[in-house]
Formats: C-alpha cells, sequence, structure tokens
C-alpha cells in the first residue's frame, strides 16, 4: 500500500550485533566512557539456512493512526521510553515527516544480553521511516545523518544504521569501517537468566589503554585471539556472576575458536569454524535450567 509514490506499507527484520574485544580506556568528567571495540553484525540473514534458528526482531510499518504497537517478547520498559517510540518521535521532529502510519515491533531479541536489541529496533525504525518517507537510507549522506540522529536514542545506535563490521571509539559513535573477516564462520550464543545492569558493569570497571589495536583484528588469526583480545568487563562481571564464567569455558572446551562475553553481558558466544561444531557445543546447553536462550548463527 502506497501514500502518493512512496511506499509505507514494508517489514524490517532486525538483527542484533556482539562486541569482539571491549576495552574501557577513560573515564570522563561527565562520568562517560571511552570505549575501543569491534561492533560485528549477527542475524543479518533471517529466513535463510544462514539463521537456522529465527533470531530477529520484526519491525512494520503501515498506514495507519500514529501508533506504534508491541508484540512478541515481554519488553520490561515503559512504552513511551521504548526505542522504537522514541525514534519515531525523533525522526518526525528532525525531519518534519508527517504521515499517518503505524509501526508495529514484534519482539524476539534477547533482552540484557548485551547484544544491542534495543539499540537495533530504534536505529532500524529511523532508517524504515527515512525509506517510508522516499529516501534512500543508504546513500552515505543519509546514513550519516542518520547516524547523528540515532546517537540521540544510544551510543550503539550509529552502528545500527551501517549494519556492517566497525571499529568504535568515543562512546561507540566514533565508528570506522571494516571488513567481513568473520564471513562463514558459526556463532553459538548463550543467554543465561543472568541480569546484568549496565549501572552494574561500568560501576566496577577501572579505565586502562587497551592491550591491542582492535583493528588489526582481520591481520590476526582468530586462533590467537583468546586471551589478547578481551572484554574488560568480564573482570569485574565474571566473579560476580560465575556462571558466565563457566560458559566461557565450556565454549572454548567444546571447540570455540574464540569466546566472550558481548558488551557489558550478560550473552556468551563462541565461534566456530564449522556450524556442526557449533551446533553440537549448544546442544549441550540446551534445557539447562540455568539458560534462557540459545541460538546457532552464520557471520
Amino acid at each position: 500500500m502506497a501514500q502518493g509514490d512512496v511506499e509505507i506499507d514494508m517489514i524490517e527484520f532486525v538483527n542484533a550485533k556482539i562486541n569482539i574485544g571491549l576495552q574501557v580506556v577513560n573515564r570522563r568528567e561527565n562520568g562517560y566512557h571511552d570505549l575501543q571495540t569491534v561492533f560485528y553484525p549477527v542475524g543479518r540473514y533471517a529466513g535463510t539456512p544462514k539463521n537456522p534458528e529465527a533470531f530477529s526482531d520484526i519491525l512494520e510499518c503501515v498506514p495507519g493512526e500514529g501508533k506504534v504497537i508491541f508484540s512478541g517478547r515481554k519488553i520490561d520498559c515503559d512504552p513511551e521510553k521504548n526505542l522504537v517510540t522514541k525514534a519515531v518521535s525523533l525522526y518526525r521532529e528532525r525531519t518534519g515527516y508527517s504521515e499517518e502510519i503505524t509501526v508495529r515491533l514484534e519482539k524476539h531479541l534477547p533482552d540484557g544480553a548485551g547484544m544491542g536489541g534495543g539499540s537495533a529496533d530504534g536505529a532500524f525504525t529511523l532508517r524504515m521511516l527515512d525509506r517510508a518517507a522516499g529516501n534512500n537510507p543508504d546513500d552515505p549522506d543519509r546514513k550519516r545523518m542518520l547516524a547523528a540522529m540515532a546517537l540521540e536514542l544510544g551510543a550503539d545506535c550509529p552502528f545500527f544504521i551501517y549494519n556492517s563490521p566497525m571499529y568504535g571509539e568515543g562512546v561507540g559513535e566514533i565508528l570506522t569501517p571494516m571488513p567481513e573477516f568473520l564471513k562463514g564462520m558459526w556463532l553459538a550464543a548463550v543467554k543465561p537468566d543472568v541480569y546484568v545492569s549496565t549501572k552494574e558493569a561500568f560501576a566496577n570497571i577501572t579505565p586502562r589503554p587497551g592491550n591491542i589495536d582492535l583493528r588489526l583484528l582481520p591481520e590476526l588469526p582468530i586462533e590467537e585471539w583468546q586471551g589478547v583480545v578481551k572484554n574488560d568487563f568480564e573482570e569485574s562481571i565474571f566473579p560476580a556472576h560465575p556462571l558466565l564464567r563457566e560458559i566461557k569455558e565450556r565454549l572454548i572446551e567444546r571447540g570455540a575458536l574464540y569466546a566472550s562475553m558481548s558488551g557489558s553481558g550478560s550473552s556468551i558466544y563462541g565461534i566456530f569454524g564449522e556450524a556442526g561444531n557449533a551446533r553440537e557445543a549448544l546442544n549441550e546447553f540446551r534445557g539447562e535450567t540455568t539458560i534462557e536462550q540459545s541460538y546457532l548463527l552464520e557471520l
């Protein structure tokens, strides 16, 4: 269905991300922290053999009454504070877009996993509305505009405007493109019934210079990453939540070429060279009462 010549009946499948290395290098006077990390998108292949299991949120934009409707996984957030609602208001305010539309979000991505599901929802909403307004959100100039807008929603949001591997600095908003250096590998992600608040994560972190230039990861064999490519949050979060350390160690024991916590937690992922090995590793977690979800995804 279209209004005029502009398509406003569309669906977006929203993917997530992992952090490969997360170095907290400085604390600013305003309380924010400077980071160094590699953002890598995961779950971009919804509905294909590369995503053999359901792993995406579903966004839909249709002609309507200006509502935002939520379904699927329960969102522990006031609807007015949800990033989709905020993104709709922000886009209208910044661009003057005034078409009467309804945005629906069907939530499936895990919450509190350090995989950026909420940030992705907000950024994908901006992209979807830009397309509904008759623009091309993949145009470089539009991307820069949308990324600046996305930063007002949250530090992880600009990455999802680009949705390709990026080296992130600052609070995560200074982005440098990287190659898809993990293409063809498989991700086994495990989300336990552990919640780590952002406040808890940053309260116990000690900023220090990074021990490796993460921009060099494509040149470093993945077999050499473990113990060198670090998520600084593990140092304080693992003692408080030993289950997370256990999951990481089990993934390594079962053949992960590299394993880490994503973001400030609480998902743990392992990168495998073969889908079968990743699937076998995940099978050992499925059915355990302490595990909420697990996912197999091609990178």
